[in-house]
């Protein structure tokens, strides 16, 4: 058996074992055995990360764009640059395939860098007016302070860059706590971040990573040094961040759970639709809140559809060679993602037919088989709650009105998809689907430019986009007399 890695934490410029010595196994889900362990951080330690966040941010608060932007622009270098070691770190993390994770993860995180980057040189209020006369009134657009960053286990490295990207080019500093099962890539870019942060000459608490558990999390969200806590997880996780946010009246940003329909009408194409859908239902293994898990087709081609995504999902491969391009997904997170997946299709109602899958792939690892369950009701547990593996689930519907009481009929709201040749049927979908983004004819693509978010249970604020970066300021007017 190789030796075990053992992770860091990364404060104030240098790494760090939790004080007390407390350490958690990191499991890896191709083989279900512990390849290494990461700090299990308590208060000390989100202590010391919250004094190195609160000391560095008069300097960043008061850099130019331009400063913020440079230090951008030089963390997606070396994460580009860096790329294959990246890659291994959040592989071994994840068990993810090793070529989509470079293609699908690694070049988009590069690219979101860079436009917040960009976004960092555009933070500006309205020009400055007279409302009153004898009065000119001007907005400053400030940063918030220090931010206490969550990040989940299906994207470990994406979320995290998602949280810190938009904190530093609005001028705040970190303390980003990675997954206690995916520690890895994230403790690996504070290494990377660090160096660049002292080559630049700028203080090095601006970007901490302090690892642990749910303890450690609750921590950070209820010091009082943090202004803002964020947080990508579900939705239990982000009740509790809000709740514990509310004893100082913290700003929040939550990014939880979605159960996203994909509605087929009659007239789309057929085979289109369920290439999309089985791609973006299993990719990552269903674990991404924004998969397509939920399908929601027309009465008329209901058999036809449900025919064809069975024979897709059959053809669909999931396995542990990380370098095997034929594999689309890899295993579940961990052992408890695995029994929760599983959990699900073992209570299913008696109505419900399982068209292919359901069950375990393999006896070592955390793999799950591509999954189709049809003949579903609305008020069923798979219907109504979050899988978060690789199922789909089918259901007929008569009409569009229908279909929109269906989709709507859950408690996320985060994404959807309509699929149809049909422009003014799409139009007043997409105006009807409460969610906070509405595909047509394709599902799950993202662009750096627009915003990423919810409503309901899947949270609020927005990732992404100029949206995102305004969640991460703050709005002072400032009023003087002439």
């Amino acid at each position: 058996m190789s030796e075990l890695l053992v992770l860091p934490n990364h404060i104030d410029g240098a790494y760090t074992d939790a004080a007390d010595g407390r350490r958690l196994e990191v499991t890896d889900p191709v083989t279900g055995e512990v390849y290494a362990s990461s700090p299990r951080s308590g208060a000390a330690d989100v202590d010391a990360a919250m004094a190195a966040a609160a000391a560095a941010f008069p300097v960043w608060r008061d850099a130019t764009p331009s400063t913020r932007q440079r230090l951008l622009l030089r963390i997606a270098d070396a994460v580009e640059a860096r790329a294959e070691e990246i890659a291994d770190a959040e592989c071994r993390n994840t068990g993810k395939p090793r070529a989509l994770t470079l293609t699908e993860e690694i070049a988009p995180i590069v690219d979101q860098i860079r436009f917040f980057a960009g976004a960092a040189r555009l933070l500006e209020g309205r020009s400055a007016g007279e409302y009153m006369e004898g009065l000119t009134s001007i907005i400053r657009r400030e940063p918030i302070g220090v931010c206490a960053q969550v990040a989940p286990w299906n994207y470990p490295l994406m979320m995290g860059v998602w949280k810190f990207a938009p904190a530093l080019a609005a001028g705040n500093t970190v303390v980003l706590k990675p997954s206690d099962t995916t520690p890895a890539s994230t403790v690996l870019l504070a290494g990377i971040i660090g160096d660049i942060l002292k080559e630049m000459g700028l203080p090095a608490g601006i970007f901490n990573v302090v690892c642990g558990d749910r303890e450690t999390g609750r921590l950070m969200v209820e010091h009082p040094t943090p202004a803002m806590a964020a947080i990508t997880g579900s939705v239990r996780a982000g009740m509790q961040v809000a709740a514990s946010a509310s004893k100082d009246i913290k700003r929040v940003h939550l990014e939880l759970g979605g159960k996203a329909p994909a509605v087929v009408f009659e007239d789309a194409d057929i085979a289109e639709a369920v290439e999309g859908i089985s791609l973006a239902g299993f990719f990552n293994a269903g674990q991404d809140c924004t998969a397509a898990t939920r399908v929601l087709v027309h009465e008329s081609v209901h058999d036809a559809f449900v025919s064809a995504l069975a024979k897709a999902a059959a053809a669909t491969r999931t396995g542990g060679g990380i370098d095997d391009e034929e594999v689309l997904y890899g295993p579940l997170n961990n052992a408890g993602q695995l029994a929760q997946v599983s959990g699900f299709i073992e209570r299913l109602p008696a109505h419900a037919t399982v068209e292919t899958g359901g069950h375990r792939v393999g006896d070592k690892g955390f793999f799950y088989a591509p999954t189709v369950v049809s003949g579903l009701r609305q008020d069923d547990e798979i219907i109504q709650n979050e899988v978060f593996g690789p199922v789909i689930t089918v259901q007929p519907f008569r009409d569009e009105a229908q279909a929109v009481a269906y989709a709507n009929g859950v408690e996320y709201a985060l994404a959807s998809s309509v699929w149809t040749k049909d422009h003014a049927r799409a139009m007043r979908m997409s105006k009807a689907l409460d969610f906070g983004c509405v595909w047509i004819n394709t599902h799950m693509i993202l662009a750096a430019e627009m915003p990423h978010g919810g409503y309901k249970k899947s949270g609020y604020g927005k990732d992404l986009s100029a949206y995102g970066f305004e969640d991460y300021t703050r709005v002072k007017h400032v009023m003087t007399a002439l």
